[in-house]
């Protein structure tokens, strides 16, 4: 006589394989795996825009070289560069970076043709000038890097490497944000990895 017991073990292992089976099916064939792979080896579309304006992934990552400071984990430039590609390539495809880095753009190019309110050419490229574009920057800085992103940022607004020095009042802060944003998150992504409490 069969054991009914061990039937319905035997069912619920058979259920159990099937449905780990389809679990996997779905995870490897979902559109959300699918919208992440192929999101892999797409352009982010803040890059396509900014590269519109001149500024590509290399110049990005020649701004953060510029400020490298060898650490635990990123001893070598090569390292580094590596990391912060990575990091870029995760920021620039955040939605919210790309409405704030839109916005310093879309301001600074309103300013230059006269089209903000109360704001003369006069006030715009003059001393002191609107604190609009540190408010931004610090906004940006934050958002990606936190406190860590805000220091780094500082260090970035105050020396100005790289394409920084070619960019308007706005949009060279929401740059240099960015570029120190993910500075920050490579420094202390290589310093856990290295086994060092920050």
């Amino acid at each position: 006589m069969i054991n009914p017991l061990l039937v319905g073990l035997s069912s619920l292992f058979h259920i159990s394989i099937s449905v780990k089976l389809a679990t996997q099916h779905l995870k490897q064939t979902s559109p959300l795996k699918v919208r992440l792979n192929s999101m892999n080896t797409q352009t982010p579309p803040l890059l396509t825009y900014l590269e519109a304006k001149g500024i590509t992934l290399q110049s990005l990552i020649d701004c953060a070289l510029e400020m490298y400071v060898p650490h635990p984990g990123i001893e070598t430039e090569k390292k580094v560069t590596e990391m912060l590609k990575e990091e870029l390539l995760d920021i620039l495809s955040d939605v919210n970076v790309s409405m704030l880095e839109v916005a310093a753009f879309s301001v600074q190019e309103q300013a230059e043709m006269g089209q903000i309110p109360g704001l003369t050419q006069e006030r715009f490229r003059g001393r002191p000038g609107p604190v609009a574009d540190e408010i931004l920057g610090l906004a940006i800085a934050t958002y990606i890097g936190g406190t860590r992103g805000v220091f780094e940022y500082v260090r970035f607004d105050q020396a100005k490497p790289g394409l920084l020095k070619t960019l308007g009042s706005l949009t060279n802060d929401a740059i240099g944000a960015l570029v120190a944003g993910a500075s920050a998150n490579v420094y202390t992504r290589a310093v856990r990895n290295a086994g060092i409490k920050p």
